[in-house]
């Protein structure tokens, strides 16, 4: 098990895709590049991404996740794919089936900005849980998609990492400013 929070050590951020065709390399996956190449351009703090390519079955996803939270000390667990109405859709169910708590806020807003773009955004499932000192986040499967909604809820996850004893994140505040109260003290504060 990696230790969180080490002196000088980059955070862990798991980058899970959730794709039969692309675990079987029939297709490329550019869900997990977008999430890597996203918070590359909005994170300052040290960061090392932890991807996993994983099909389309709840145990493999759930298992994935818990590698993730559990063995790698990864503060946030993303996910890309499997978030939708069909049957092998079933990201969702393992990042429920692995949560302490779910955080349906971070799947609302997601669906709220989504639908600007595109009316079947409404069959989006996409939601969020916390697993010890993780936040896992699921998000669609389109790179266009997955940078809407980080955009999105961006501002939330560095705050929703405090509060579950995780790292302090920093971002780019010229492209993403994390939002803490005025009450919320800074490392070494």
């Amino acid at each position: 098990m990696v230790e969180r929070g080490t002196a000088g050590a980059p955070v862990r951020i798991g980058i899970v895709t959730v794709s039969d065709r692309a675990s079987r390399g029939v297709y490329e996956d550019r869900g997990g590049p977008a999430i890597r190449d996203y918070l590359a351009e909005v994170l300052t703090s040290p960061w090392e991404p932890c991807a996993r390519v994983v099909e389309d079955e709840v145990e493999q996803i759930a298992a994935a996740l818990r590698e993730l939270c559990d063995e790698e000390g990864c503060c946030l667990v993303v996910t890309t794919g499997g978030t939708g109405p069909a049957a092998r859709d079933v990201t969702p169910e393992a990042t429920l089936a692995v949560s302490e708590k779910e955080m349906p806020g971070f799947g609302e807003l997601m669906r709220q900005v989504s639908l600007l773009a595109v009316p079947t955004a409404i069959l989006s499932r996409q939601t969020a849980g916390i697993r010890g000192s993780s936040l896992i986040v699921n998000l669609p499967g389109q790179p266009k998609a997955i940078g809407e909604c980080l955009d999105a809820v961006f501002p939330a996850i560095p705050y929703c990492v405090d509060l579950i004893g995780g790292p302090y994140l920093t971002t780019n505040e010229e492209r993403i400013k994390a939002f803490r109260p005025k009450s919320a003290r800074k490392p070494g504060g």
